[in-house]
């Protein structure tokens, strides 16, 4: 039985529209939402809103997040800069569902400029419903965790 925890979902300007349709997207797959902006298309610095829904959850305050952008790549650098945070962009189910499964991420980030609505609305699913398969990818996720405290350079 699935439990439906807060989801935190945050865009720029580009990604303005098809976050407000996901949000409405993940509220009837019954999860609450939890908006951390942009609430407009004026131009917004998006790495300040991937910080805010990294930092939340990394506190806690939510299990997993969505980011949307032009193409996903620069949230997910940007939510990928917090230290404990498995950021990834994904364009397709697969990628989604693995992301969750293999690499225990916690946020999916998209862009609106490359991949329509419906199919965002499947990923966004999959990404939802996938639960970390620790047995399988523990190790390999502990490692990426401590290549990361270690400050490997």
């Amino acid at each position: 039985m699935n439990t439906f925890f807060p989801v935190a979902v945050g865009c720029d300007e580009a990604g303005y529209e098809l976050k407000e349709l996901l949000k409405r997207h993940i509220e009837t797959l019954g999860y609450p939402v939890t908006d951390f902006g942009t609430h407009s298309t004026a131009p917004v610095l998006y790495p300040d809103i991937a910080l805010a829904v990294a930092t939340a959850i990394n506190a806690g305050q939510q299990r997993l997040g969505i980011l949307v952008c032009g193409t996903g790549i620069g949230m997910a650098i940007s939510a990928n800069k917090v230290l404990g945070i498995r950021a990834a962009q994904a364009h397709d189910t697969y990628s989604a569902e693995r992301a969750r499964k293999s690499n225990d991420a916690q946020i999916l980030s998209i862009g609106a400029r490359v991949i329509g609505a419906e199919l965002a609305k499947s990923i966004v699913k999959s990404f939802l419903e996938s639960e970390f398969e620790a047995a399988r990818s523990g190790a390999k996720v502990d490692r990426i965790s401590a290549i990361e405290r270690d400050g490997h350079q």
